[in-house]
């Protein structure tokens, strides 16, 4: 494989350019052509044109790599690199001109996230960060936030669309959030939650019922920013576990985690790549 800085900058001009061309179908969408996946689970030619541009060029990038993808225009898996790729997180806004949405690609190695971009296309703010090699936006070096406590902490998370069936115990997780924090955001992509924890805009991030291609990049960048990630019990099973929490250290994980513990006791099925 190439030079992993090298495979970023590519990875990074690509982005923008898929970024151009979401941006110009936004400005003619057609909602005649809106599709459902399932409840509430919307996909558009948008998503699907993306993702084939995306994968089109990844192929020439790196052969041997396999994929995970939302839309499942490719889905072959290998045991040593791996694209995971969300080609518009935060479809639902983007179908109602609400400008929060993202291009959000990861590589994994094995089991080691080692490269991770995401493109803010309507700030046209490209976040990216390679294994050991710190976390940017555009040109510029991010970190986290220096906020020490929760109490003083902005927290976003996330909303489930679909499979309610933990919602009782995840309405209370939030509730404990709203009476311990500076206030609760849900900006309806997790891919600019986790890149905003990155650059010190949220303090913190967690969410359940959540995919590998909507967070692997993002969790990447956070740990390059100096900040913590991991699931819901503490453990490391956050690409695919369904579950994440991420924050700017260990003092704000601590007490996130300790928010979550008492009203949380159920194992979510894994996500592999298979979306469920």
């Amino acid at each position: 494989m190439q030079d992993l800085s090298a495979l970023r900058d590519q990875v990074v001009k690509l982005t923008r350019e898929v970024g151009q061309f979401i941006q110009t179908e936004a400005a003619q969408f057609d909602v005649a052509r809106l599709e459902h996946k399932g409840v509430n689970d919307l996909v558009s030619y948008v998503d699907k044109e993306a993702e084939k541009m995306l994968v089109a060029t990844l192929e020439q990038l790196l052969p041997e790599a396999g994929y995970i993808t939302e839309e499942g225009t490719k889905s072959e898996q290998s045991e040593e690199y791996n694209w995971i790729i969300d080609p518009l997180d935060g479809t639902t806004n983007f179908i109602h001109s609400l400008p929060i949405y993202a291009i959000s690609i990861a590589l994994q190695q094995k089991d080691e996230l080692v490269l991770g971009v995401v493109y803010d296309i309507c700030r046209d703010e490209c976040y990216h960060a390679i294994a050991g090699g710190g976390a940017f936006c555009n040109q510029n070096r991010i970190s986290v936030s220096q906020t020490p406590a929760l109490s003083g902490s902005l927290i976003a998370t996330g909303f489930p669309y679909y499979n309610f069936d933990l919602l009782p115990s995840y309405l209370n997780v939030m509730g404990a959030f709203m009476q311990s924090c500076h206030g609760l955001r849900r900006l309806g992509s997790a891919a600019l939650d986790l890149a905003y924890v990155a650059c010190g805009r949220f303090d913190g991030y967690f969410e359940y019922n959540i995919n590998s291609y909507d967070v692997a990049a993002g969790a990447l960048l956070v740990q390059e920013a100096g900040g913590q990630v991991t699931d819901f019990r503490g453990g490391k099973d956050y690409v695919f576990g369904r579950e994440i929490c991420v924050s700017n250290g260990p003092a704000v994980q601590k007490e996130m985690l300790a928010l979550i513990a008492p009203f949380w006791k159920t194992q979510q099925p894994r996500n592999t790549g298979v979306e469920l």
